[in-house]
């Protein structure tokens, strides 16, 4: 048998803080995957920067990730793991747990946003690419990393394609989370309008959670509040019939959970892969407007629907991050001090410059989710209207993954638009 793919692993170091590159290195790790009936051929490169934050880019297989086999019709791609995920130098709580002190914890995680991931994807492109520019695929963060990209170094980028990730320029943590709520409870709703049973079947494991103490595998508490982060599934294709699935067998004929769901549960909201999605969300939004603040969890104070105790369907949440994680999550425990040192921090750099995207002229095709669970429509269009050489495609044809949903289709249009094919 053929194999699907031919790759090639690269391992590149690179300073933890760019500004001063004599300093502390890490290690950041990329996969090339080329068709291999094309692997002698002088292919463009086409640079996919995975969404998260904190998640490592997908590991291929025969039709897997689904929009892999289209790009390498035409391209040679580069699947790159961001600082601190997957190879690259990995953050992991025992590596956290290394530190010395919170400060010094806190300092190091500055250095993991897309201002650093773009200036790594530079370094990584001036010695694997002759200094050639390539083109980009953002998936959702990866869409928001692109947006650092055109604004600090687009002589490095020869077209750019955003899949559900383009960011409002100016938007604080309280602007998005202030309209983020409002997606979460219609999406939930929509999920009991789906699966009637699954909201009683909510409402009886957070009455039994409130009684009764109930641990999950590691040892975690398993607590209402988390038992609603669950929801965090809902804004994908698959994610309904998911957590209907999770609910299915949630319950013996006892009435006791069972094993096999809190085996689950504790793998979908334990953090212990990607502690950088935790600690990292909020500093998408930091851009010296002041502190970020946990501005999720002070949002949710204005919508009394989400209260526990509110009588009606129990409302679950969605990508929000909240300090008590940081307490209650074994994965997430050694980060805490550090996670309220960041939520604090008033002095992160801007990531974008509106200027200068006003003025791009690289092409940028984006597909804009009509329905989007985790990335705001309307902010996305405003800033679609921001940047210059944008083209934009709205659909309610698939949800936050349909990059990979759609098999390609996605992938070849936005290839089709930039190229004004389309």
């Amino acid at each position: 048998m053929n194999p699907a793919y031919t790759t090639v692993d690269h391992v590149f170091t690179v300073p933890l803080d760019h500004s001063t590159p004599n300093g502390e290195d890490i290690q950041v790790f990329a996969r090339e995957v080329v068709d291999p009936a094309r692997a002698g051929e002088r292919l463009p490169w086409l640079l996919y920067l995975q969404g998260g934050p904190g998640g490592k880019s997908p590991r291929p297989s025969a039709g897997s990730p689904g929009w892999l086999d289209q790009a390498l019709k035409t391209h040679r791609v580069l699947l790159l793991d961001q600082r601190g995920t997957g190879r690259s130098t990995p953050v992991t709580g025992r590596a956290a747990a290394r530190f010395a002190s919170p400060a010094q914890l806190a300092e190091y995680l500055g250095h993991f946003r897309a201002d650093s991931i773009v200036a790594d994807a530079e370094l990584i492109r001036r010695q694997l690419c002759e200094d050639e520019p390539w083109e980009t695929l953002g998936q959702s963060y990866g869409g928001f990393i692109t947006l650092t990209y055109l604004s600090r170094a687009p002589e490095g980028l020869r077209a750019c394609y955003v899949t559900g990730g383009l960011p409002g320029l100016t938007a604080t943590a309280d602007d998005v989370y202030a309209r983020t709520y409002p997606r979460v409870r219609d999406r939930v709703l929509d999920f009991y309008a789906r699966y009637p049973d699954d909201a009683a079947r909510l409402r009886e494991i957070a009455d039994l959670l409130a009684t009764t103490e109930v641990r999950l595998p590691d040892g975690d508490r398993l607590t209402t509040r988390r038992l609603r982060t669950l929801g965090l599934v809902l804004g994908m294709g698959d994610g309904f019939e998911r957590l209907h699935w999770l609910l299915d067998e949630s319950l013996d004929a006892e009435g006791e959970l069972t094993d096999t769901f809190l085996h689950q549960v504790r793998n979908l909201t334990g953090f212990t892969d990607n502690p950088l999605y935790a600690v990292m969300q909020e500093t998408l939004y930091g851009q010296g407007a002041g502190p970020t603040g946990w501005a999720a969890s002070r949002a949710l104070d204005g919508f009394a629907a989400f209260t526990e105790e509110e009588a009606g369907p129990l409302l679950l949440t969605g990508e929000m991050i909240y300090p008590w994680m940081f307490r209650e999550i074994t994965g997430l425990r050694p980060f805490a001090d550090a996670a309220d040192l960041l939520a604090a921090r008033t002095d992160w750099p801007p990531l974008y410059d509106p200027p200068r995207l006003a003025a791009n002229q690289v092409p940028l095709a984006a597909i804009v989710y009509h329905d989007d669970m985790y990335v705001d429509a309307g902010l996305s269009l405003r800033t679609a209207r921001e940047v210059g050489a944008t083209r934009v495609w709205v659909t309610n044809e698939w949800e936050h993954d349909g990059v990979s949903a759609s098999g390609g289709r996605v992938l070849a249009r936005l290839m089709d638009l930039a190229a004004g094919r389309a």
